[in-house]
């Protein structure tokens, strides 16, 4: 499995995991954020292990229940929005899907109305 040619370039890390947490696709922003914990190498590898307390507990729950999990973080001296959520092939839940992009430390926030 390979990653599709438009997301590949996007500038947002963007990793995809089964049901069991396996790594099958990063994208090239992935690898290269995670490249000091072994970039494409970890294609096949288990998420689970890349994450420390309490973060691994969260991605065992979110595997279970399939709810998805929005944060922010720092790090760095950047932000960055992290948004995992869980994906679907035929309605049948396959894994999670991790994106995380880097935002402004401000930034504007519109509300708008319903159409």
């Amino acid at each position: 499995m390979s990653a599709s040619h438009w997301i590949n370039e996007l500038p947002i890390a963007a990793t995809v995991c089964d049901r069991d947490g396996i790594i099958l696709e990063m994208n090239q922003k992935s690898i290269s954020t995670f490249a000091l914990d072994g970039g494409a190498a970890l294609i096949g590898t288990n998420v689970l292990d890349c994450h420390p307390e309490p973060a691994r507990s969260k991605l065992v729950e979110m595997l279970e229940t399939h709810e998805k999990n929005v944060y922010t973080i720092e790090k760095n001296g950047r932000k960055k929005l992290i948004y995992q959520m869980p994906w679907f092939e035929d309605g049948q839940y396959m894994g999670f899907v991790e994106l995380s992009m880097e935002i402004p430390f401000e930034m504007p926030h519109f509300v708008r109305g319903n159409t």
